[in-house]
């Protein structure tokens, strides 16, 4: 269920951000995550996929691709990208954080992740990735992702901003199919 102040913020699009997040997947089936730890910008200090803002003109593929490559020299093909979640975080107690957050995977691309102003790629096995160092949110997502779920989904932050106060996981479904 989500609060008044939630609903409030969720109803008033113009101030919803909407983002991509990208995380590289290794091996068939999956065995090995490509994370970034955040140094500079919004949520430092965290582990997270790669990704950011879709500006003007662009669409939300091109966006993914981007900031894929801004942030970790790798390249991909919008081909090659799989939608894989469309994520709500809603901030009552900081409004312009909040953001619907398109969330992809990739296992083909080119290049190797390297070092950049903003983000230290990193590899992670499954049983490695770093829950307690992301935003609370992770663990509730990024699990049936990385099982080859489609995930819709509504977080709700606290005043402090880094507590959940509300989830709602609004189903997981097959990618391509009508559940």
């Amino acid at each position: 269920m989500v609060s008044e102040a939630g609903r409030q913020v969720m109803q008033n699009k113009t101030q919803i951000s909407i983002r991509t997040l990208c995380i590289l997947l290794r091996s068939d089936p999956v065995e090995q995550v490509l994370l970034g730890y955040k140094k500079a910008g919004y949520g430092v200090g965290k582990y997270t996929g790669f990704g950011g803002k879709v500006e003007p003109g662009e669409t939300i593929g091109q966006a993914v691709a981007r900031e894929l490559e801004e942030e970790t020299s790798i390249q991909v093909a919008l081909d090659d990208l799989q939608a894989v979640g469309r994520l709500n975080f809603v901030f009552p107690y900081r409004p312009e954080w909040t953001q619907e957050v398109h969330v992809f995977t990739a296992a083909h691309w080119l290049g190797e992740a390297k070092e950049s102003r903003e983000m230290i790629p990193q590899w992670f096995k499954l049983d490695d990735i770093p829950y307690d160092g992301m935003w609370q949110d992770g663990h509730h997502w990024l699990p049936p992702i990385l099982a080859g779920k489609f995930v819709e989904g509504r977080f709700v932050f606290k005043t402090d901003n880094e507590s959940l106060s509300e989830v709602e996981i609004k189903g997981y479904s097959v990618p391509g199919e009508n559940n």
